[in-house]
């Protein structure tokens, strides 16, 4: 068996491997992409097992296709976790591949849960879109920008066919003319693709059960409900909700000692896509459900609005989480969740 050692970067790789049969351990750094396929290649022998750990990174779609293509095992490491198991204070690409080669023969290389290909590409989509959104917004924001400096305050009825025919109609210089014309050229070609966009994602919840059972929860749409899914992977990897906040980076960080307890900022850890979108759907779900309404305006008025929106958010996810690994929908999760320290319930649901 062969274990290697990679210190990935987008141009290179530095690599440390050893022949577990022979003993007999070598260094190379590696070229992209022509010589490091050309190596992988060469070891790719009936009856030869290879193994490559490297840690997590971008950029190397490339590499974990080239390594799937010759059936051989790629493990990647938690990055924050392996540079804690540094002890000298000298750091090299050398001693990065030989620290990596060394975690894998001891037993202790941090791995990570890794999405299939299939995953990958349904977050491209979620992705897409969200840029999309993003792109038609801040050109929405041009056009209200030009509106007002004219004098014309529509706000969203700009967007209507009267407020289009007075945006249009407003006299402009030649050039603030020639804006308003490209801007309102792009507006309208980004609407059909939004459209087709949302109408996908609609497609792929629709084919996910558990897509489905989120969607149940109030404020919970389809983009939400499949990125939630995407992201998280199976349930079955946390083991409560508080591992949930963490991963998505919805809970404080913290600097603490003796005495002193220092809680700071949220960690913003995780996808930020579906960070995002738990904010925004807990906004919903506090439009249109009295309990969650309550709960802001009791944390708004305590302690904000800011940490109050981003609370609801880490409720939320909590209960996204409960609803997938139980099974439930909302209205079960409502029924059958947690009741302890209630009048009658000390120990919660029996």
């Amino acid at each position: 068996m062969i274990i290697i050692g990679a210190d990935y970067h987008p141009g290179f790789q530095q690599i440390a491997f050893v022949d577990t049969d022979t003993g007999e351990l070598q260094e190379r750094r590696l070229e992209h992409r022509e010589e490091a396929e050309t190596f992988y290649r060469g070891l790719a022998q009936p009856g030869r097992t290879v193994r490559v750990g490297m840690e997590a990174s971008g950029h190397a779609r490339w590499f974990e296709r080239l390594l799937a293509e010759l059936q051989f095992e790629l493990w990647i490491g938690d990055a924050a976790e392996i540079r804690t198991k540094r002890v000298r204070k000298q750091k090299t690409d050398r001693q990065d591949a030989q620290l990596i080669l060394q975690l894998l023969l001891e037993e202790r290389f941090p791995r990570v849960w890794v999405p299939s290909g299939e995953n990958r590409d349904l977050r491209q989509l979620l992705w897409h879109r969200h840029r999309m959104v993003q792109a038609r917004t801040r050109i929405m924001n041009q056009l209200q920008a030009v509106a007002l400096n004219e004098g014309l305050r529509c706000k969203k009825r700009l967007w209507r066919e009267a407020g289009r025919e007075q945006l249009a109609a407003i006299r402009l210089a030649p050039w603030a003319s020639r804006r308003r014309h490209d801007l309102l050229e792009l507006l309208d070609r980004l609407n059909p693709t939004l459209a087709k966009l949302t109408e996908a994602v609609e497609q792929e919840a629709e084919k996910c059960p558990e897509a489905q059972r989120l969607m149940t929860h109030p404020g919970v749409g389809p983009l939400t409900a499949l990125a939630f899914v995407l992201v998280i992977g199976t349930a079955e990897r946390f083991r409560c909700g508080k591992q949930i906040a963490s991963y998505l980076g919805l809970v404080p960080s913290e600097d603490s000692s003796g005495e002193r307890r220092r809680l700071g900022h949220i960690s913003k850890q995780g996808n930020s896509l579906l960070r995002f979108l738990l904010v925004e759907a807990a906004q919903v779900t506090v439009r249109s459900n009295q309990e969650w309404r309550r709960k802001f305006f009791h944390l708004a008025m305590r302690r904000g609005r800011k940490i109050a929106k981003v609370a609801m958010a880490r409720r939320l996810a909590v209960h996204l989480y409960w609803m997938w690994r139980k099974e439930w929908n909302y209205e079960q999760l409502t029924k059958f969740g947690s009741h302890a320290g209630q009048p009658g319930n000390p120990h919660g649901v029996q």
